[in-house]
This record gives structure tokens, sequence and C-alpha cells, in this order.
């Protein structure tokens, strides 16, 4: 995955959570159905960011960025724990 397609999944992404928010301020969804599709889109978020970190730091040690790989999110999501 090119760093291209990673940037449009994060806009993607990002749309995504600003049209969830949306949904809520007009009622359309519950407040605890927010919270947990929101919970999903920024595990996705953090998952996307850290791909371009590892892809970043690989290129800056001489590496393949294509060697890079998404991590779960259990251990993205740890990394401030």
């Amino acid at each position: 995955m090119s760093d291209d397609t990673i940037h449009e999944q994060i806009t993607h992404l990002v749309d995504q959570e600003h049209a969830l928010r949306e949904r809520r301020r007009r009622g359309e969804i519950s407040d605890e159905k927010e919270h947990e599709q929101l919970r999903g889109l920024e595990e996705a978020l953090d998952q996307a960011w850290d791909l371009l970190r590892q892809r970043d730091a690989r290129r800056h040690a001489g590496q393949d960025p294509d060697g890079a790989a998404v991590r779960p999110a259990d251990t993205v999501e740890g990394y401030l724990s």
C-alpha cells in the first residue's frame, strides 16, 4: 500500500467521522451508537497513521517502506499505556 493510498484512506475515515458526528447532531443515532462507531473509526485512523510512521521510519533507515505492515489495533492503541 502506497503513502498516497494510506492518505486517501485517512481522508475517507475522517469524512466518515464527520458524517457520523453530523448524524448524531441531527438525532439520527444515539450517543451510544456514535461512541461505538467512533471507537472503530479512531482505531482504524490510528492504524493508518502508525503504518505511515512505519513506512517513513523504514525509508529513513534505508529499508523498503513496503515492508511495513498494519499492526493490530490493540498494539497501536496500547502505545500510551
